[in-house]
């Protein structure tokens, strides 16, 4: 019966040890998702419109 108990509370181990892998890797891929939102959000404002720029006199530059 001791050895059941032993393999149960190894078994819950793993479990928790896998239950916290699970959360660092969620915590990685926030990470990545908001890295992935903010380099899209830097490269998104610095993109260029291919419409003219008029200058103040009208002519477009």
């Amino acid at each position: 019966k001791e050895e059941a108990g032993i393999q149960l509370q190894a078994e819950e181990y793993d479990l928790m040890a896998a239950a916290a892998d699970l959360d660092e890797i969620e915590e990685v891929n926030a990470d990545c998702i908001l890295m992935a939102n903010l380099q899209q959000a830097s490269t998104s404002g610095t993109q260029t419109d291919s419409a003219p720029i008029y200058d103040t006199d009208g002519s477009a530059e």
